[in-house]
């Protein structure tokens, strides 16, 4: 049975960067933090929102998430950046490489980054958001360097791969941007998680239980041996997975998902940024171009009565106008943890929270 209580936004994200702060992060982290995962709720991309908070506390105090770390420089080339994150927080590691690569996009017209070895990095569309408000294109490719292993190869039994996502950004002029954010396994595990505190059933062909066999039930994912997610679209999304391993893995020099890998005791993120800049390209019209290219997409006729035809972010940029107007619906096991995380670290909890 739901038994949601929606929060309103700005006092959700008070409260998850004072519960930040008082682990030990600094003011400007905690926020950045609290920022990204409050805005993934509002986006409704609840398995990257405000769910990942007692999860990255408990990273802190086993050691293997460090506050206060920022994007280190390893090498950086003509258009070619690679930063490490010193496993910190990837939303503050991820921020600081996109400035990186738009300056670099600008400058040259192009630029890659490269990071590897951060914590978390949230949801990747935010990143492609972040570009495209500098008027950039952009594309991402994400993963876990052992520790998320959750998704089955096309025709597997069992995880081999990380839920591995993609994501990418164009902006439009006077309009919001274009954002595509996507996992390459057929859900996030965070949505599984999310489901399983609902009590909810999954939907068919998202997930199998332990021995390999499809399942509805949240709770089988969980199970020893432990249940996989399908890649999503068969072996179309595997592939996409793969050379996600190979662009932000091996090529960052964070590893791809593998049990041996050094970072494997601890979910390190990796991620391969491209940036471009749409007025280095003489002779394209973008900014025209985009509209005549949105205006043709979205004419064609809706099959269903009432239904119509999305770009990709607009459902993001419309649940964003909603749940900023109505709340953040947060269920009873999510309020929970955040209740009992907070006490401990002797936070106030907003009435909301504790109902």
């Amino acid at each position: 049975m739901r038994n949601d209580v929606s929060i309103g936004p700005e006092e959700l994200s008070a409260f998850a960067a004072s519960i930040f702060r008082a682990a030990e992060s600094q003011a400007e982290e905690a926020r950045i933090v609290a920022d990204h995962l409050v805005e993934a709720n509002l986006r409704g991309h609840d398995s990257h929102g405000i769910i990942r908070v007692t999860k990255y506390l408990d990273w802190v105090t086993a050691g293997d998430l460090m506050p206060n770390r920022h994007a280190e420089i390893v090498s950086a080339r003509t258009a070619l950046t690679i930063v490490d994150g010193g496993s910190g927080y990837g939303q503050v590691i991820g921020r600081e490489a996109m400035q990186l690569a738009a300056t670099g996009a600008k400058a040259h017209g192009i630029c890659a980054v490269a990071i590897r070895n951060c914590g978390h990095l949230g949801r990747i569309g935010t990143f492609a958001e972040q570009l495209a408000e500098a008027g950039l294109v952009s594309l991402h490719f994400a993963n876990t360097s052992g520790f998320g292993i959750l998704v089955a190869p096309y025709g597997g039994s069992d995880r081999r791969l990380s839920a591995n996502p993609i994501a990418a950004g164009a902006p439009r002029s006077g309009q919001p941007p274009l954002i595509l954010d996507m996992a390459t396994s057929a859900l996030a595990e965070g949505k599984i998680q999310v489901a399983r505190n609902r009590g909810e059933a999954l939907a068919e062909g998202l997930v199998m239980d332990g021995a390999g066999r499809p399942t509805t039930d949240p709770r089988a994912f969980y199970t020893s041996p432990p249940g996989a997610i399908f890649p999503f679209g068969g072996h179309k999304g595997y592939g996409l997975s793969v050379f996600c391993e190979v662009l932000a893995g091996s090529l960052t020099g964070g590893g791809s998902s593998h049990p041996n890998n050094p970072t494997a005791s601890r979910l390190a993120n990796n991620m391969f940024s491209l940036a471009l800049d749409p007025t280095a390209f003489p002779g394209a019209d973008f900014a025209s171009d985009i509209e005549r290219l949105c205006a043709w997409i979205t004419s064609s006729p809706p099959i269903a009565r009432d239904g119509c035809v999305l770009l990709p972010g607009e459902i993001e940029a419309q649940t964003l106008i909603l749940r900023s107007r109505t709340g953040i619906p947060l269920d009873a096991v999510t309020r929970r943890g955040l209740a009992e995380a907070a006490h401990r670290l002797a936070v106030e909890v907003p009435r909301g929270i504790e109902s």
